[in-house]
């Protein structure tokens, strides 16, 4: 609780001590009107003074049709009714109101604020001397070396250059298991070392971290509103000046034609009271800011209520393929030797590979590294061709190897040579329709050939399925070929898809599908890298795999899932609904019960007392219920 709150609760408990001695000296002790009125407006200062202050703040900036203008009108002519109890009960009752929406406020504001936490305060670099001191994070150039001990935040995105460690990575990605962490790795800011010091080269200024760009989502999420939050500020701005109108003519239309002037004044005291809206002007957007509080908890950012909102009348999702629903990650998952054994196939492809940097590449490392536990061949020295395009060529003692694609065997054995093996040792082959292959020859010997695979998501399935619950017409984009895109979509039991696309060719189909929802109904595109950037911005809601995933896409993107983790689509779509759920109840409830009571105010029926549940209680009713959108999962 902050210090403002308390000053207030403590000004609220005093204004209630007073009261209650008011009320028992009306009770108890007989004392003259004057004495009461003294001992109920000193109470009514006490509690209400501030409101007082901010109403006439308001008048005199023109600002006049606000609650408190409602509330100050009401209680003062109360007064001068001489319903000192009712005036003063409906200022106390306020306030309790007030304080505990800005309670309510406070709490929500801070369980997305705790991101706020994974702002590193310095980062450790080495100065001219050698010396390792502390500087200011957006002190740190691209290519500098920081050093991170255990317990510290990772103040920069970089690649790891000594040391081991594991990281906690809860607060970026809602993830409660610590990940490992080795030279060579790429490590993002906000992250806390657990375990071993490590050396990070940096590769992005602060600016442009992780963390940075993770903050400024943050801070910037509740500036896009909602339509049912635009709606309700709307809705409050010519509602209020109708009421206090509405009001004026009850106390006086009446009056004159019947002369009970103190009656129809009392009657329209108590509907000034029951129509403040305070329960839909701050529940609704204390939903929406819930509702991204628990998304932010999950792992998931999103920009704005309105995106959130969108969220929940989703139709239609289109996903990528590589990076969402797989790893992104290649592998080696079959060798097929024809004329050398798999051991000396894997043996030699890495050995012509070593000194590529392409995903490829290192999927065969990987592989012979798995498979003979050393690296000894890193260190020759030999001479490697890289031919962009078709492969690499490699020279090992008086062999050559070629390790590429089919255009670099045509090269490299001959057109004629390349067919006759081809129709002698391939045709029929299932897995060349499979993933990717990679074709070894030595001395202009075709040896056989490596098949290349992207894994999937340990979760793609369940977010598959759960969005085939969820009602949701499933489409996959792929630029992949057309035999990957079979193989992922059947394992995925994706019936509709497209592959071998192009950028531009994601855009139009897009375009199409966009064509074919309802009115109402929204598109979600999701996808990681650079070349999803344009269909991202084109789709009614784009989603970023943002753990992984390119700067471009998660600029682009309206919602980012920072655990890579395509199941938290289903979360973040329950989130919404579930929101907006909330929303819709206290719309429901708050214009309900007012019309109601403010019926019942107009015949009589309703005192000042039903007023101030009308106000109060509905108000708190409402927040209660938009405080369960924190909660939800």
């Amino acid at each position: 609780m902050t210090k403002k709150l308390k000053k207030r609760l403590y000004r609220i408990i005093a204004g209630a001590v007073c009261y209650a001695a008011c009320m028992a000296m009306e009770k108890l002790a007989p004392v003259s009107n004057n004495v009461l009125l003294i001992a109920f407006l000193v109470t009514y200062f006490i509690i209400g003074g501030d409101v007082l202050k901010g109403a006439a703040q308001n008048i005199i900036k023109g600002q006049i049709f606000d609650e408190k203008f409602l509330m100050v009108i009401a209680t003062i002519g109360a007064f001068l009714s001489s319903q000192y109890p009712e005036a003063v009960a409906v200022m106390l009752f306020y306030q309790i109101g007030e304080w505990f929406q800005s309670y309510a406020v406070n709490k929500s504001r801070g369980s997305i604020k705790e991101l706020m936490d994974i702002r590193p305060d310095y980062a450790n670099v080495y100065n001219e001397a050698g010396e390792l001191v502390s500087v200011d994070p957006d002190e740190v150039s691209i290519g500098t070396t920081i050093v991170v001990k255990p317990g510290e935040k990772i103040p920069l995105d970089g690649e790891v250059i000594k040391g081991e460690t594991s990281l906690d990575t809860m607060a970026l990605t809602g993830e409660s298991l610590p990940r490992e962490i080795h030279t060579g790795d790429e490590v993002i800011s906000g992250c806390i070392n657990l375990s071993g010091v490590i050396e990070v080269k940096t590769n992005k200024e602060f600016g442009e971290s992780t963390v940075a760009k993770i903050l400024n989502l943050v801070e910037n999420a509740t500036a896009k509103k909602a339509e049912a939050e635009n709606f309700i500020s709307k809705f409050a701005k010519y509602y209020t000046p109708i009421v206090v109108f509405l009001a004026v003519a009850l106390a006086i239309i009446p009056s004159v034609i019947t002369g009970a002037w103190g009656k129809w004044v009392y009657r329209a005291l108590c509907f000034l009271v029951i129509s403040c809206p305070c329960a839909l002007v701050i529940s609704i957007p204390l939903s929406f800011f819930g509702g991204i509080g628990a998304a932010s908890k999950a792992g998931i950012l999103v920009k704005g209520s309105n995106y959130l909102e969108a969220l929940a009348n989703a139709e239609t999702i289109v996903m990528d393929k590589t990076g969402t629903l797989t790893k992104g990650q290649f592998a080696v998952t079959k060798i097929m030797a024809v004329n050398e054994s798999e051991q000396r196939i894997l043996e030699y492809s890495a050995f012509a590979e070593r000194l590529s940097t392409h995903p490829i590449s290192k999927s065969i490392m990987t592989a012979y590294q798995q498979k003979n536990g050393d690296m000894t061949i890193m260190s020759s020295n030999e001479a490697v061709e890289e031919k962009a395009g078709f492969g690499v060529i490699a020279h090992k003692g008086d062999g050559r190897i070629a390790v590429g694609n089919e255009k670099l065997m045509a090269q490299v054995l001959g057109a004629d040579a390349w067919a006759v093996c081809k129709k002698k040792y391939l045709a029929g082959e299932k897995a060349l329709s499979e993933g990717t292959i990679c074709h070894i020859a030595y001395n202009n010997v075709y040896w056989g050939f490596l098949l290349i695979e992207d894994q999937l998501k340990d979760d793609a399935a369940e977010c598959v399925t759960g969005l085939k619950k969820a009602g949701m017409r499933l489409v996959m984009l792929t630029g992949d070929q057309k035999g990957v895109a079979d193989k992922v979509a059947g394992q995925l039991g994706i019936t509709e898809y497209y592959a071998e696309l192009l950028p531009g060719d994601k855009v139009d189909h897009v375009e199409k599908l966009l064509a074919e929802k309802s009115e109402k109904g929204k598109l979600i595109f999701v996808g990681d890298g650079i070349n999803d950037a344009p269909v991202l911005a084109r789709a009614d809601i784009g989603i970023a795999m943002g753990g992984l995933g390119s700067d471009a896409a998660i600029e682009a993107a309206d919602i980012v899932i920072m655990t890579d983790e395509p199941a938290k689509i289903t979360t973040a779509m329950h989130i919404s609904r579930k929101t907006l759920e909330i929303v819709k109840q206290n719309i429901i409830f708050a214009i309900g019960v007012k019309i109601l009571i403010l019926i019942l105010a107009a015949l009589g029926v309703a005192s000042m007392w039903w007023a101030v549940f009308a106000d109060v209680g509905v108000a708190f009713i409402a927040i209660l219920n938009a405080m369960r959108a924190l909660k939800l999962k």
